[in-house]
């Protein structure tokens, strides 16, 4: 694969970029260049370093060695709002679009037009209606931003970077809310917009969108640059090679395929919610299902559903027979799902408290009279919970914030194994935790099933979906794809990036 041979000056440009954090490297060496008025793709895996470039091509970040350039010229100074928003705009997934204000006041934010300190808000919406009717973005400058289709706030965050002076805009997984219909708009206005003279650089999960609206696709892996290749010359085989790697040097899934006999554990029918809809699953006795997809695929709401974090619209779920109510922690624990969050920080530990009362937090209850906690008993289950897991740590009383990132997972996973789940709930087991405690971690998963225990492990890691006898994978919303214990890589990540092999 080779770099696009020499033609007009790039746009935009990263040469060289390394950024560290500490001792992680977010970004060795990378390697940018978008060309007037194309629609340029940057894809990777997660982790690969993408979100940290965003952040340095719109001066959120300084590289630590490296330049980032602007139509041929450096770019500008660390602090230079105006600068920046002159020469690049990101439309990030979450919008940046204030509910409660107009779409005019949007617009204007903090450089309303007017005199003497006196807002002209006629003016305002006037020019907001000019600004908007230039660009093609069909919304009513009086409206209440919050009102707003998603894909229109989109095209208002589009037409306010555009009136800056920007004509490089940053996508950033712009689909990932849309349906197929507010998809193909979008797509539209793209085109309409490069004709104009709008660059795009396109970040998306969905690989298949790529082709579809790009003409050049740039891949990172591991924090590098890997390849430029113009789309209409990349078979969406080597795309996906380019992402993951060879696959013999990367492995494959190792899970085992448990008997068709053990019976049905749990039973997800017909289930609609916030990120999904319509899904049916069955996972056995002493069966590992991983769940996977992109980020906005719906895997973690339906788990967080499960686990009575969120209420569905409709559908059913049993465990062993038994029908689950949603919308309550207590009484899915009650029905035997055990549950890991997906932010160990801000969803699975209470910072003020032992490691002790944090790895006993779901049995409290149980450990004394009238709900009163008895500390003799506390202490003896925490002990007990420390030495199955291994858990590195001075002893109970030990605060939680004083272990490392990898005990304090352990910490959470055996407050999830203390009511000895029937169904355990794991999302992003291992993530921000060494090597030596990711293999510990997962293989309790191994322990567990071995026992009787089922198992959704819900992860954008593919170590993390290696134990599993099945994976399902899901796009926009649904299971798109099922994968058997064996899978390599390639076909797995072909199915989550929605291409076809």
């Amino acid at each position: 694969m080779t770099v696009p041979a020499a033609g007009p000056p790039p746009l935009a440009e990263a040469a060289g970029v390394t950024k560290r954090f500490g001792s992680t490297v977010a970004l060795a060496d990378a390697r940018l260049a978008v060309l007037p008025g194309e629609s340029h793709a940057l894809v990777g895996r997660n982790g690969a370093g993408k979100s940290t470039l965003v952040n340095i091509l719109t001066g959120i970040l300084a590289p630590d060695a490296g330049e980032v350039r602007f139509d041929g010229g450096p770019a500008p100074a660390p602090g230079d709002r105006d600068g920046w928003r002159a020469r690049v705009a990101c439309v990030y997934q979450k919008s940046t679009i204030i509910p409660g204000l107009t779409v005019a006041e949007n617009l204007f934010l903090n450089r309303q037009p007017g005199r003497r300190g006196v807002i002209g808000w006629r003016r305002m919406r006037r020019e907001a209606a000019d600004l908007l009717g230039t660009w093609g973005v069909h919304v009513d400058p009086a409206a209440d931003a919050g009102t707003l289709t998603v894909q229109d706030r989109q095209f208002v965050e589009i037409a306010r970077a555009l009136s800056f002076g920007a004509r490089f805009i940053i996508l950033d997984e712009p689909t990932a809310q849309l349906d197929n219909a507010e998809i193909e708009r979008l797509f539209t206005r793209m085109r309409e917009l490069q004709g104009a003279g709008v660059t795009f650089l396109f970040i998306s999960h969905h690989l298949q969108e790529v082709y579809e609206v790009c003409q050049t696709v740039t891949v990172f892996r591991d924090a590098r640059w890997i390849a430029t290749e113009p789309v209409a010359d990349l078979p969406r085989a080597a795309l996906v090679e380019a992402m993951t790697g060879e696959a013999a040097e990367l492995g494959h899934g190792t899970g085992r395929r448990r008997p068709a006999d053990t019976g049905t554990r749990l039973a997800v029918a017909g289930l609609t919610g916030d990120g999904f809809a319509g899904v049916d699953l069955t996972v056995r006795r002493g069966e590992v299902v991983g769940l996977a997809g992109s980020s906005a695929s719906g895997k973690v709401e339906l788990a967080e559903t499960l686990v009575g974090l969120r209420r569905p619209a409709t559908g059913t779920a049993t465990v062993d027979g038994a029908p689950l109510r949603f919308g309550d922690v207590r009484r899915a624990m009650a029905a035997g799902i055990g549950f890991v969050p997906r932010d160990r920080h801000h969803q699975g530990l209470v910072p003020g408290l032992s490691v002790g009362e944090n790895a006993t937090l779901t049995v409290a209850g149980r450990l004394g009279p009238a709900g009163v906690v008895a500390p003799g008993r506390l202490r003896a289950a925490a002990t007990a919970a420390i030495a199955d897991l291994d858990i590195k740590t001075a002893g109970p009383d030990q605060p939680v914030s004083g272990l490392s990132g990898g005990n304090q997972q352990k910490v959470v996973m055996a407050r999830a194994l203390a009511t000895g789940p029937r169904v355990l709930v794991l999302i992003n087991p291992t993530a921000g935790v060494d090597v030596k405690s990711r293999q510990a971690l997962l293989a309790v998963i191994d322990r567990i099933r071995d026992d009787g225990t089922s198992v959704l492990v819900v992860s954008d890691e593919l170590d993390d979906l290696r134990p599993c006898d099945r994976v399902l994978v899901f796009f926009h919303g649904r299971v798109a794809a099922e994968h058997p214990a064996g899978w390599s890589d390639q076909e797995l990540v072909a199915s989550i990036e929605g291409v076809s092999r």
